[in-house]
This record gives structure tokens, sequence and C-alpha cells, in this order.
């Protein structure tokens, strides 16, 4: 699968999971909501669902090592119709009050995607990943 296809593949996806490294070196993946806002940047912001705690520990990792992969997939009881898509890159977390014009935008392409974020928009940091390489795998 080429780089287009994988990253075609993640935009359509409704969501994805998030890996990331603590300073520990445990990896942690979670699942989550995101837009990509060009060829390069996704975007995923703290929202208001449920969280045991806002000191969320993707965002601790990030601080730590901003090394993540995102992948999103399809499994279907037909195996024919399987793939899976990933992107590696860095992260950085862009707190509430930072880069107003980047805020706008993302939250714009979050609520584009997810009709929840109309009505309340996400309050918390976003997540800005950097792609550095896209990748997958596909049945056919």
């Amino acid at each position: 699968m080429d780089s287009n296809e994988a990253r075609a593949l993640v935009a359509g996806a409704r969501v994805a999971r998030l890996a990331t490294t603590g300073a520990d070196g445990h990896p942690h993946v979670v699942p989550l909501t995101f837009a990509l806002l060009d060829a390069a940047t996704i975007v995923s912001a703290v929202d208001h669902k449920p969280k045991r705690t806002s000191a969320l520990r993707r965002l601790a990792n990030i601080a730590a090592d901003p090394r993540v992969a995102l992948l999103a997939d399809r499994y279907e009881e037909d195996w024919s119709q399987l793939w899976w898509a990933r992107a590696d890159g860095s992260a950085r977390v862009v707190a509430p009050d930072e880069e107003p014009a980047l805020r706008a935008h993302a939250l714009g392409a979050l609520a584009a995607r997810y009709p929840a974020y109309v009505d309340r928009p996400p309050a918390g940091p976003l997540v800005v990943m950097t792609v550095e390489r896209w990748s997958g795998w596909r049945a056919r």
C-alpha cells in the first residue's frame, strides 16, 4: 500500500488508536477521534467524554517522548475486506490558550467529522501530530 492510500484510509476512519510511550518505556494505546488538517498533520482534542482524570497519560507521554503512532483499521468476517493503515511521527500538546488560529482550524475540522463537537467543542488541549511516514496493508 502506498502512502496516499494509507492516508486516505486513515482520513476515512471514524476512530483510530494513538500509541505513545511514557518516560518509563511502557507503551500506552487509546482510541480517539481525530481529523486530518493537511497531508501531514493529524489533530485530536481532549473533549468532554468522561475520563478518570484530567491528567491524561497520553499528554504526559507526549511531553516525555513525542514519538507516536496512529492506527486505523477495518475488521470484517469476510477477510478479503481487511485493512490497516498507520501514521508514524511526532506529536505535541497545545494548551487551550495557545495558538488560537490552529485551535480554531482544528476544532472546525473535528466538528465537521463529529456532530457532537458542533454544539460542544472540545475545551481541552489539542494533540497535534506531524506525520513522517504513512504505511498500511490491505487484503485485496
